[in-house]
């Protein structure tokens, strides 16, 4: 059985846990759970920034998703994306990732966001075809630029 719930200060060991799997999974360095642990407490205590929720399968914790709010012009009000979603592999395939995505979905309606964007690495096939059936679609024309501003910030992507 699937349940899920929005991450209390409670679930920040376990958040952690699951931040790490899916920093190894996509290749993020610099998992530092004691630099991460006071920004997840800093995110869930300030509900303007987002919501995280945690997915239970079987009473076992196995995925997270974390929506970030921010206000767009374009988008005329708050918009989210969804910065960090991950299901461990034994929690795949039995539809807690759908659940989840709609609990998110409906959760970013109820905080006023009138989008959603998230991010997925090119190669990642599975990923990609799971958000199309999601309803999610590249924007076509656009692609990802950024810039880091943080001297020093040991979470980049290695090439």
């Amino acid at each position: 059985m699937n349940t899920i719930h929005k991450a209390t200060l409670d679930d920040v060991p376990r958040l952690l846990h699951l931040i790490h799997g899916y920093w190894k999974f996509e290749s993020i360095v610099g998992f530092d759970a004691e630099r991460l642990a006071p920004e997840l407490e800093r995110f869930i205590r300030e509900p303007t920034l987002g919501t995280a929720w945690i997915g239970v399968q079987d009473g076992r914790v196995v995925g997270y998703l974390i929506a970030v709010y921010v206000f767009s012009i374009e988008f005329m009000g708050l918009v989210a994306e969804f910065d960090e979603f991950f299901i461990e592999a034994e929690g795949r395939g039995n539809g807690l990732g759908t659940e989840m995505i709609r609990v998110a979905e409906e959760g970013c309606r109820q905080a006023g966001c009138t989008y959603i964007s998230l991010q997925v690495a090119r190669n990642n096939h599975i990923a990609r075809r799971f958000y199309c059936r999601q309803g999610f679609r590249s924007k076509a024309g656009y692609e990802l630029h950024e810039k880091i501003l943080t001297v020093g910030w040991p979470m980049q992507r290695q090439s």
